[in-house]
């Protein structure tokens, strides 16, 4: 019965998540983020095409404001200093341990570029709606 019930209230704490999407489109291609945001860390998810894991990063923001953070990868092994760095510059600018992934079949430089720009994007929509 008790196994029940914490299934139960595992999957309604489950249904309450909700994601924020950003989406950018270049040479035909659609690129993804997707934002989860917690009330102690945020997950992103940068893709392009249908959603997926790749490389994957965790960082924590510095104790001080834009201080250098702490960060490392977990998962992968493409897309190293852009799955850092993305996790990183989450991590500062919204102040909570970040867990990132990066998943795209771009060059390192293009893709950083891309996905930066729908990290500020999602940034600013934020910063509107509050």
């Amino acid at each position: 019965m008790s196994i029940m019930f914490l299934r139960c209230l595992l999957e309604q704490e489950v249904s309450e998540l909700t994601f924020q999407e950003t989406q950018l489109e270049r040479n035909g291609i659609v690129f993804h983020l997707k934002l989860l945001d917690l009330e102690n860390a945020v997950v992103a998810f940068f893709y392009e095409g249908p959603m997926r894991l790749g490389t994957l990063a965790f960082a924590l923001p510095g104790l001080m404001e834009a201080t250098a953070t702490t960060s490392s990868i977990l998962l992968g092994g493409k897309y190293l200093i852009i799955t850092r760095s993305l996790a990183e510059r989450t991590a500062v600018v919204l102040k909570k341990m970040s867990l990132v992934s990066v998943y795209t079949s771009l060059q390192e430089t293009e893709a950083f570029r891309i996905f930066l720009k729908l990290l500020d994007d999602a940034i600013s929509q934020r910063k509107s709606t509050r």
